[in-house]
């Protein structure tokens, strides 16, 4: 991970199918969905908001499940059902004030290329499919939905200088360390 780009990232877009889930896409037989999310990204995303940062998610397809998930970890940046993953970015940077060199994405597929380009700090998670992985400037050690987000928001803040203070400001608060 190249620590100056990493030093002055304050701003996460999150892709979800692949990135905050394993990429599967879970059906009822009433055509409801259903997804899974990893408890430690969860934990990842309020200490990096506890760190005073900003996080996005934009996705391409559009769930109630994403709705319910980003309502519970305080994420009021969500663009759900989204075509144009570059347009989507420039509005979250609008909504922000965020600068593009300022701002990492997190994606895995072919739909997350344009928002990766735009971005100072482009991530690819460990099962990303090549394209993407050749984008990024850093590639998770863990797969999208088994706690790559938390690992990225984890390296960041260490290299940040961020993370022990993290740690004990929610020691000393009596909060548990898991996420609830």
């Amino acid at each position: 991970m190249d620590p100056e780009r990493a030093a002055s990232i304050r701003l996460l877009c999150l892709d979800v199918d692949g990135v905050l889930t394993d990429g599967r896409i879970i059906l009822d037989g009433d055509g409801c969905e259903s997804k899974v999310f990893h408890v430690h990204d969860g934990m990842g995303i309020r200490l990096w908001q506890d760190a005073g940062h900003a996080v996005a998610i934009i996705t391409s397809r559009s769930s109630q499940a994403v709705s319910t998930r980003a309502t519970e970890l305080g994420i009021t940046h969500l663009h759900q059902g989204v075509e144009n993953k570059y347009e989507a970015l420039q509005q979250v940077l609008k909504d922000t004030g965020m600068a593009s060199s300022e701002t990492a994405a997190v994606g895995d597929d072919l739909a997350d290329l344009p928002m990766l380009a735009s971005v100072g700090f482009p991530v690819a998670v460990a099962n990303a499919v090549a394209e993407v992985k050749s984008t990024a400037i850093h590639v998770t050690m863990n797969s999208g939905g088994e706690g790559a987000i938390r690992e990225l928001i984890e390296d960041l803040l260490r290299i940040q200088g961020r993370w022990d203070a993290l740690v004990e400001a929610r020691m000393n608060k009596a909060l548990p360390l898991q996420e609830h």
